[in-house]
């Protein structure tokens, strides 16, 4: 089967998008969006460390959501009405904001799904080098399974290793067709898929890495500078800031710096809905009027 040839077509529901729900009514009955009580919301210790410590990494909490959410989908298997709740209730948002974020992308499921993640890419560098032939035969080795969900994906960003697939977010390639195969038998056993092939593991172009080097694994956060914790403190931050679209903030100390002018408008000389002239002697408006 070539990529111009009589490919399977991409699976849509009946609204003719792949993700379900998106038109779904709107239940004007419910009442307005809350953010859940953490009192009478339990949420798991370790999930709830999880999305502090994503929440600490941002200077807006809601930019932390999908992380959140993902950390949430890894302990219940899909985005469920639960899960949100109970993310909501430590981020301090509506369950209404994150299920806007959860329908929006392709990596999370609002509705019960099977546990492990296939994502085989079908853009044009894999496809070109069988992406395609290999998507059928992994979606007959998962035939059956209740475990796998094996999707077609228009591109992961790896044409290095075409063609790949995304296997629980471990990038593997390139791939033959003996790899599907191996990669469902992977998964039933919960050892490293495809090992040999992960992304991770391959040789590092960069000439300061030594040549006989053999430990590409991630680095030791608590040693290497992160950047995804760069300004911060050994606790995070300790503000939260409402974000881009709130007005600009300053702390206490820019703001004695820069304090408020006394009268931030010319009111008391131009009194609402009066523009700058009207009523002064000799102006249009005055003018007008006197005729």
């Amino acid at each position: 089967m070539s990529a111009t040839g009589s490919r399977r077509p991409v699976p849509r529901f009946g609204h003719g998008s792949r993700v379900p729900g998106w038109d779904d009514a709107v239940d004007l009955t419910k009442p307005p969006a809350t953010i859940p009580d953490p009192a009478l919301t339990p949420v798991p210790p370790g999930l709830k460390e999880t999305i502090e410590a994503a929440m600490a990494k941002y200077p807006d909490r809601r930019s932390a959501a999908i992380p959140a959410l993902h950390a949430a989908q890894e302990v219940y298997g899909w985005c469920s009405p639960e899960a949100i709740d109970q993310v909501a209730s430590v981020m301090e948002l509506t369950p209404a904001y994150l299920t806007s974020v959860a329908t929006f992308y392709d990596m999370f499921s609002t509705v019960p799904k099977p546990r492990n993640d296939v994502y085989v890419c079908t853009n044009i560098s894999c496809s070109l080098l069988g992406a395609d032939e290999f998507f059928e035969a992994m979606l007959a080795a998962a035939e059956g399974d209740p475990d796998v969900d094996v999707r077609s994906f228009e591109c992961l960003g790896a044409c290095d290793i075409a063609p790949m697939a995304s296997v629980n977010g471990e990038y593997v390639g390139p791939l033959d067709l003996a790899d599907a195969e191996r990669i469902v038998e992977d998964l039933r056993t919960g050892g490293p898929v495809l090992e040999h092939k992960q992304l991770r593991y391959r040789r590092s172009a960069d000439p300061g890495v030594a040549e006989e080097e053999t430990d590409f694994g991630p680095p030791d956060r608590d040693e290497t500078p992160m950047s995804d914790t760069a300004g911060l403190g050994p606790e995070g931050d300790a503000e939260d800031r409402p974000g881009p679209t709130a007005a600009i903030e300053m702390t206490t100390e820019q703001l004695a710096d820069h304090p408020e002018p006394e009268k931030a408008t010319d009111e008391g000389e131009h009194p609402a809905g009066q523009a700058p002239g009207d009523g002064d002697e000799g102006s249009p408006r005055a003018t007008e009027e006197g005729r």
